[in-house]
């Protein structure tokens, strides 16, 4: 209909009518948003979420700071991404940011998990009467559980016990979706965080390699 005048969204509609629906992909900040939310207070350690501690230099200006949003004012929101425990990310509505805070315990536990490992080891060491648990001891039950299961078992028993066909089914679900296709934003520079159980003489965490942002319009020229 060359001859028709038309408005943007009647153009649109015979877009859509003729060619279908075009897929965008996420930015990085529009995944952020669409993961799930807790609403945390940043205190002079960091962040408490699930019984983990998150930290990152970027949130010092906002140590024990009311957000001046929501029901109470006081919290801040968090988005946290169930099958990646090793970071959260903090919206900074004051400067429209958002600021990505590191696992403390990434550098002694590098192995990828999910919600689904972590809960299933703290789960086990509660059965064992160790509840509760340190957030360390999670994270090395944890790795100790993945570990075991991508190493096998050295000898087959007669019948796997409901425990080991539990860890086994945690272990591969952990390992199908511990890479992610999907648009994450990164810290720019190597995170050194603080927390109130640490020791003269601890070790800080590793430094923190970024991971490149998926471009589709890089992969459309290949």
């Amino acid at each position: 209909m060359p001859e028709r005048a038309m408005s943007p969204n009647e153009k649109y509609d015979a877009l859509v009518f003729t060619a279908g629906y075009v897929p965008v992909p996420l930015s990085p900040e529009e995944y952020i948003g669409l993961l799930p939310r807790e609403l945390r207070t940043i205190n002079s350690y960091g962040i408490r979420i699930r019984h983990r501690t998150y930290d990152s230099p970027e949130l010092t200006p906002w140590r024990r700071q009311p957000s001046g949003t929501g029901r109470d004012g006081k919290r801040w929101e968090v988005r946290y991404d169930p099958y990646d425990i090793s970071r959260v990310w903090v919206r900074n509505h004051r400067e429209g940011t958002w600021i990505t805070a590191i696992w403390r315990h990434l550098r002694t536990a590098p192995t990828p998990m999910g919600e689904l490992a972590w809960d299933h080891a703290r789960r086990v060491l509660a059965e064992r009467g160790t509840d509760p648990v340190t957030e360390e001891a999670i994270a090395q039950a944890a790795v100790a559980l993945l570990d075991r299961a991508a190493d096998g078992p050295q000898a087959a028993p007669d019948k796997p016990t409901r425990r080991s066909r539990k860890d086994r089914k945690v272990a591969a679900r952990t390992r199908s979706t511990s890479t992610s296709s999907l648009p994450r934003p990164t810290p720019t520079e190597p995170v050194e965080a603080s927390s109130p159980d640490t020791e003269e003489g601890e070790d800080a965490l590793a430094d923190v390699v970024p991971l490149g942002i998926f471009d589709a319009r890089k992969e459309a020229e290949k």
